[in-house]
């Protein structure tokens, strides 16, 4: 593939990803059993303020960005797409998915959604243009300060789990399962979505750019995505 056409598919794989990923999450919210820890927050976000959770969605992340600055980090082009469109797709989600109170809808509507958020991931992030916000987060408090990249994920993902459970933010199974599985799951996606980066033919400035965006998505998958967000959002 030319470069011109590496570009083309990275960012029709960016837009791809990022809306599948707002309909992956409206999914497993719609499941009622639990959703992933930063969803939990904008649930409970969302039953405080009455603003819709796509729009609480869109802010959080832009909260979290801002907090990049102290931390230098720089934003590729995915990770100002991922504030912007995670969350307008999510709130599509919720207007055309019906709520479910069936035990076995419920289950089968959550795995469903987990595994279609499996694949955004491998798509947003496999497109090299940065990461998610949270992802964002982890891995400069890493960088900035050396403490260990679990010890950082843990530290955030459950203080956004207890200030969304204490605001109202639903956690159940769905919330363990996210914790347990999509790490794995993006585990093997990823590798399949990935671009490929030029080799032959390459033009003297895709190198720099693939190099700029390349340690940045390449951080991602160790923290896994926030879900809208983020893993991983």
């Amino acid at each position: 593939m030319t470069p011109r056409l590496i570009w083309t598919r990275r960012i029709a794989q960016l837009l791809v990803g990022l809306f599948l990923y707002g309909i992956a999450i409206a999914m497993m919210v719609r499941a009622g059993i639990g959703v992933a820890p930063w969803d939990v927050l904008t649930q409970g976000l969302n039953r405080q303020t009455g603003i819709s959770f796509g729009l609480l969605t869109v802010i959080i992340g832009a909260v979290v960005l801002l907090l990049w600055i102290p931390i230098r980090q720089k934003p590729g082009v995915g990770t100002v797409l991922n504030v912007l469109l995670i969350g307008p797709a999510a709130d599509v989600g919720l207007a055309v998915i019906p709520q479910q109170h069936e035990p076995v809808l419920q289950g089968l509507l959550f795995v469903a959604g987990l595994a279609l958020l499996a694949v955004a991931t491998g798509l947003y992030i496999g497109a090299r243009l940065g990461p998610g916000p949270r992802d964002g987060l982890m891995t400069g408090i890493h960088q900035r300060w050396g403490w260990k990249l679990w010890i950082v994920r843990t530290g955030i993902e459950v203080t956004v789990l207890t200030v969304g459970w204490l605001l109202g933010g639903q956690v159940g199974i769905g919330t363990l399962a996210f914790a347990l599985l999509v790490g794995p799951m993006v585990g093997v996606t990823l590798p399949l979505l990935t671009v490929p980066l030029p080799r032959v033919g390459a033009s003297p400035a895709a190198p720099a750019a693939e190099a700029a965006a390349a340690p940045e998505s390449a951080a991602a998958p160790e923290v896994a995505p926030e879900s809208a967000g983020e893993v991983t959002a």
